[in-house]
């Protein structure tokens, strides 16, 4: 890391180098308490239902308290979703073929945002410059390191994959909002958006969109995000393969994009937020065992110099 950079607060905090408060709460108190509870707080609630005063009062504290730790609220919503994004795992370099390995990294996006809705809604500033978003796109790159692509094309690559990956979970989450909303599943509610659609659309003025819902096909069972992930893929192959001859096709596995549209298995992605919980915390102590490694080494360095 560049040290003639100074870094924003928020970002300092993501990577744990920024200064500790000087004076804090009796009780016991750190970043990653003020951001573990806020993150419950949206899962339970939504964004909406964050602010320094919430958190506070959920963690028995004044809000005074907590902007010793974390001193805007922009700061707490980057290190919110940081928390919630987590790092990937590494089942992509379990299978073979840079397209699967795209296809488990989508996969693993879209339960992100099943898991955690209350992403979607944060603003876009910029590429969050944390940890964890850091390893995603590594991930991604590593995905796509063999394929004859400059180093830009590969990060563009990465970003239509993820930019899919949202997608789709922008959708799916809106439906199991409306679902639990009302008590309806998923087939219910786009159900009864197909008898809506029959009707006010008329034959005369839309007849292509009149066949579709003829056809049925808002309550089709076919995946369309898997289709256009798919096709995206083609394109990228197709590309590779004008400017290397030899490159061979690959086809992501069935199953690696097919469950992101199952409903069981958005059912089960939401359920494995305690497991993934432990998992991160797990993977935070091993990150701060690192960081002190390396100020005890940097410290060392210089008492020898002196």
């Amino acid at each position: 890391m560049s040290e003639d950079t100074e870094l924003p607060r928020g970002i300092a905090l993501a990577w744990g180098v920024a200064a500790n408060p000087q004076r804090g709460p009796k009780r016991e108190m750190s970043v990653e308490r003020i951001v573990e509870a806020a993150v419950e707080l949206a899962d339970a609630e939504g964004i909406g239902a964050v602010s320094m005063a919430a958190v506070a009062k959920k963690l028995g504290f004044t809000p005074m308290s907590l902007y010793r730790y974390v001193s805007a609220k922009d700061d707490l919503l980057l290190l919110m979703q940081e928390e919630a994004t987590g790092m990937p795992s590494l089942a992509y370099r379990d299978v073979e073929g840079w397209r699967a390995k795209l296809g488990v990294l989508f996969v693993e996006q879209v339960a992100i945002y099943l898991r955690h809705p209350w992403i979607l809604a944060l603003p876009i500033t910029g590429s969050p410059v944390t940890p964890n978003s850091s390893h995603w796109i590594e991930a991604g790159l590593e995905a796509v390191d063999a394929l004859s692509l400059s180093l830009d094309d590969k990060l563009s690559v990465v970003l239509a994959v993820t930019g899919a990956a949202r997608w789709q979970g922008m959708v799916h989450a809106g439906y199991d909002a409306a679902a639990r909303e009302t008590g309806r599943t998923d087939a219910e509610v786009a159900l009864d958006e197909s008898r809506l659609y029959e009707r006010v659309i008329d034959a005369d003025e839309y007849p292509r969109l009149r066949d579709l819902i003829d056809a049925g096909g808002f309550v089709s069972e076919a995946d369309p995000f898997r289709f256009g992930l798919e096709r995206t893929l083609d394109g990228i192959e197709a590309y590779v393969e004008g400017r290397v001859g030899d490159v061979q096709p690959e086809r992501a596995a069935e199953s690696d994009l097919d469950v992101t549209d199952d409903k069981r298995y958005r059912a089960a992605a939401r359920a494995t937020a305690g497991a993934e919980k432990d998992v991160r915390s797990a993977e935070k102590a091993l990150r701060q065992a690192r960081r002190a490694q390396s100020q005890a080494l940097r410290e060392a360095r210089e008492r020898r110099a002196d």
